[in-house]
């Protein structure tokens, strides 16, 4: 008995004697914060031009410490333009020091942003708290092939047809012709005509048996033109305004009920196989 009741007075007096519990550093910094004010920041920063130097000093300001040089290390040179600024990481230094670190991208490369950031915790207020810096980003990773599983020819070729037709209907949002295509007790939502639906390329559908598939679709929409210019040899039509073609996958759980199929649900498709 007494060396069961040892160690849990031991552990009780701690609780009663100790106060109030320790918090870890990166539980009292306000990390979601500061890397809202800090992606806020990289936009700005990021972003120059020599014809436009003062508005980037004024959009500065409100991120700097008091006579800080309003440049912040640009010499109002050349110009730089940087965007898909995200979130990538922070490390906490104590309760009120953090580094942020930010992905963006420049032209045609991938970097990251290292910000340093303080918070004053009497007004609850940031400030970059010293020089920036651009780092590369790490490159993308080595995406191994995996060997294709069989596949039910005869099932692909009674599913195409009905596919194609739903997503025709899946293009154009109607709720009542799309819904005919739905699987009882599921309510489908299409685009409203944001695509259109030009072919249905490939299908995949694994080998297996039952009423309930899921299967991978590989469908090519259409990107509707801004405008009603035409684009052909004759003319100097800008490209980005004529339609184009998108490919996109998905992944569908069709029931068969009756002799047809209907879809369950429709999602994002899996790593492709290669």
């Amino acid at each position: 008995m007494n060396g069961v009741r040892a160690p849990f007075e031991r552990f009780t007096q701690q609780n009663t004697t100790s106060g109030t519990p320790q918090i870890s550093p990166d539980a009292e910094f306000p990390v979601s914060r500061a890397t809202s004010f800090a992606s806020q920041f990289a936009a700005v920063y990021l972003n120059f031009d020599a014809v436009r130097t003062q508005e980037r000093a004024s959009r500065l300001a409100p991120y700097l410490p008091d006579g800080a040089e309003p440049q912040f290390g640009w010499d109002g040179l050349g110009r730089m333009a940087a965007g898909a600024v995200q979130p990538y990481g922070s490390e906490i230094i104590d309760r009120q020091n953090a580094v942020v670190t930010l992905a963006f991208q420049s032209d045609d490369r991938r970097q990251l942003l290292s910000v340093p950031v303080f918070y004053d915790t009497e007004t609850e207020r940031f400030v970059v708290s010293g020089r920036p810096a651009v780092l590369p980003a790490p490159s993308s990773a080595n995406l191994p092939a995996i060997p294709a599983g069989d596949r039910d020819a005869a099932a692909e070729t009674e599913l195409r047809t009905p596919l194609a037709d739903f997503f025709k209907a899946y293009a154009a949002g109607n709720n009542v012709s799309l819904q005919r295509y739905a699987a009882a007790g599921v309510t489908l939502e299409g685009f409203g005509g944001a695509f259109t639906f030009v072919s249905l390329k490939d299908l995949v559908v694994p080998a297996g048996s039952g009423a309930t598939r899921e299967v991978t679709a590989t469908v090519v929409w259409g990107v509707p033109a801004r405008t009603t210019t035409s684009l052909d040899s004759t003319t100097n039509a800008d490209p980005g305004e004529a339609s184009g073609k998108l490919e996109q996958a998905y992944r569908l759980t069709v029931v068969k009920q009756g002799d047809k199929w209907f879809v369950k649900d429709i999602r994002g498709a899996k790593r492709s196989v290669g």
